[in-house]
């Protein structure tokens, strides 16, 4: 079946399955744009084949996906940005949110940002051991889109506020206990379960034979800290509850200090964003992050996080404010401003 992938991604009609294949595993299945019109496209058509009762998604490789491929938005720094790229990948995260058939993600390995987009916004959000959950982007002077803001607030215990905040990394212990995902499998299980999925079409009764049940990775003692600490009422007051406690407190003294690492703005509107989605419908939420990314990109510390991370290496950002006292509401305002051109779904 070709939708106009090319090599970067696969679909078959298997049985009662329409089953598609990340196929950039040298690129850690970095979502290009190529692969977003031509996922939207197949979504469509198996929507429309009364013979297809289940799509599933997975991936070559050690990664399911790390992401958007960005390198090409730095690129585009002094021309046109691809406004167009995000466009259609929000659209899609939006088709995935309300698809009507059953959407299977078999996740095996890193999955973040852009990647997440394509598979947690789907009915089954299936993890094996090796699976990593992360939404990084405040490391990169972005903020969690691809539905970000939708996916994380309804974690219990302010978990989806940790996140969007740190970007640290979960497992999948983490991810079945936080709600993320939905089943947590056994690696070694994936080709039974997906020759299953094909004959049966049936993804509850299949995954439910196949469950495994992961113990979450983080202690009781620090989810406490988190929802302590992450449900204050704005930024400055969690940052300040974290500074209260980090003296005599590890997890509070290392998390203050990943936080302080991250852009200063990314870290405001991200802090809003997530606040805001509580509310938000999977529609309103990636109108919303539409008008924010539109900003990112006339705005310096995206490309700034770009340059400092992937193209040298390691180095470390310089933001534009450097410091959280220097971010004015006014300038987080703005990202949130109506656009000119909204995000039509």
């Amino acid at each position: 079946m070709d939708f106009g992938g090319g090599d970067e991604i696969r679909f078959e009609r298997l049985g009662k399955a329409g089953v598609v294949t990340l196929t950039r595993p040298q690129a850690l299945n970095a979502l290009t744009h190529r692969m977003i019109k031509a996922l939207e496209k197949a979504l469509d058509a198996f929507e429309r084949d009364a013979g297809v009762d289940v799509v599933i998604v997975k991936a070559e490789g050690r990664a399911f996906s790390a992401g958007g491929d960005i390198m090409h938005v730095y690129e585009a720094r002094a021309g046109k940005p691809p406004v167009d790229f995000f466009a259609d990948e929000y659209r899609l995260n939006a088709r995935i949110n309300s698809y009507k058939k059953p959407y299977v993600a078999l996740i095996d390995g890193i999955v973040m940002g852009g990647g997440v987009g394509i598979s947690f916004h789907g009915s089954q959000r299936v993890l094996t051991e090796n699976a990593q959950f992360a939404m990084p982007e405040v490391g990169i002077g972005f903020f969690p889109d691809v539905g970000g803001s939708h996916l994380l607030p309804g974690l219990g215990g302010s978990f989806g506020m940790y996140l969007a905040l740190t970007g640290n990394r979960v497992r999948y212990g983490d991810a079945l206990w936080s709600g993320l995902a939905t089943h947590t499998i056994k690696a070694a299980d994936q080709a039974a379960i997906l020759d299953r999925l094909c004959a049966n079409g049936d993804p509850e009764s299949v995954l439910r034979g196949f469950f495994v049940p992961a113990r979450r990775e983080t202690g009781q003692s620090v989810l406490e800290a988190i929802a302590r600490h992450f449900a204050q009422p704005s930024l400055a007051d969690i940052i300040a509850s974290l500074e209260r406690a980090s003296g005599a407190d590890e997890f509070a003294a290392k998390t203050l200090a990943t936080i302080r690492t991250r852009s200063p703005t990314s870290l405001n509107v991200a802090w809003r964003q997530i606040s805001a989605g509580l509310t938000l419908s999977m529609e309103a939420c990636m109108k919303m992050e539409f008008r924010i990314l539109n900003r990112m990109l006339a705005g310096h510390d995206f490309y700034e996080g770009i340059r400092a991370v992937i193209v040298d290496k390691g180095s470390t950002p310089q933001w534009r404010p450097a410091s959280l006292a220097e971010v004015d509401a006014a300038s987080v305002d703005a990202y949130f401003a109506p656009l000119e051109r909204e995000l039509d779904l």
